[in-house]
């Protein structure tokens, strides 16, 4: 059984690493129907988003203090099970249904199909299946830091394009309730031996909440400049206002939602899934 033992920057560099590879809503009167639902998904490049959640998988050893090689092809395996597309887009799927409306998906597909709309798609898309984090972090925060020195007002827009994307604010305290389902979840399925019960490990979080917001949006900030670098002043502006509108609002609540639910469900499922593996086969 592993003694996993809690530092403070060891579950912010979690959360951080969790945020960079990936809210109750109203059942709305009239819900659009899947077909319409999955076309959405590709024209806002969501299906994509959903997708790259698989790319977080390699940061559940890591929050655990496993060593995921010492199981082999087994790890491979049973993540790409867990994190299957085609599982994850149907679960996104069940939960549109019911809960997005057809006047915000049809806003929100209307400004993604336009010619703006298809780039910043593709951008992202491109930007979501890169694996290496690290790289794209360390090049977004160069172009920040020119952006800085030049004064641009780019920065400015990024940080009002975090503000807009998550204007709920509930991004930080989501991925903290993703670790803690996922932590929870491997005690309770013997693959960890947690130091720390569940009021206590909350506690830990808590304290730690305001460190890890800046780190997100530090993180966010890079990955921003990284993906929009090709777009001019004017088409990033466009887009925050877009972001910023009411109706897109809506949109992005609940697609953050589904996000953090999904990635939440998945973890759990690996969790107890992590409990049928044995170290030293395949290896």
């Amino acid at each position: 059984m592993q003694m996993f033992h809690f530092s403070p920057a060891f579950l912010i560099r979690s959360l951080v690493m969790l945020w960079l590879a990936c809210c109750a809503a109203v059942l709305p009167a009239a819900a659009a129907d899947r077909a319409r639902i999955e076309a959405f998904l590709e024209v806002t490049g969501f299906d994509v988003a959903l997708d790259s959640i698989a790319l977080s998988a390699s940061t559940a050893p890591d929050m655990l203090g496993v060593d995921a090689g010492s199981f082999g092809s087994q790890w491979t395996q049973m993540s790409e099970d867990v994190f299957d597309t085609d599982k994850m887009r149907g679960l996104a799927l069940d939960i549109l249904e019911n809960t997005l409306d057809d006047a915000a998906l049809d806003h929100a597909a209307s400004f993604y199909a336009s010619d703006l709309g298809k780039r910043l798609v593709r951008a992202e898309n491109s930007s979501h299946l890169i694996e290496d984090d690290e790289v794209k972090q360390l090049a977004g925060n160069r172009i920040i830091s020119d952006l800085v020195k030049a004064g641009s007002k780019r920065v400015a827009m990024y940080q009002r394009m975090g503000s807009a994307i998550d204007a709920a604010g509930t991004g930080v305290k989501a991925l903290q309730q993703i670790q803690f389902r996922f932590l929870m979840a491997a005690a309770a399925a013997g693959v960890i031996d947690l130091e720390l019960d569940a009021d206590e490990l909350r506690a830990l979080m808590k304290e730690q909440e305001g460190e890890l917001r800046l780190s997100l949006q530090a993180s966010s900030l890079a990955a921003s400049a990284y993906t929009y670098q090709e777009f001019s002043d004017a088409e990033v502006q466009a887009y925050v206002e877009a972001l910023e509108e009411e109706p897109m609002q809506r949109v992005y609540e609940l697609l953050n939602a589904v996000q953090y639910e999904i990635t939440a469900n998945r973890f759990e499922e690996l969790a107890h899934r992590m409990a049928e593996l044995t170290p030293g086969q395949d290896i």
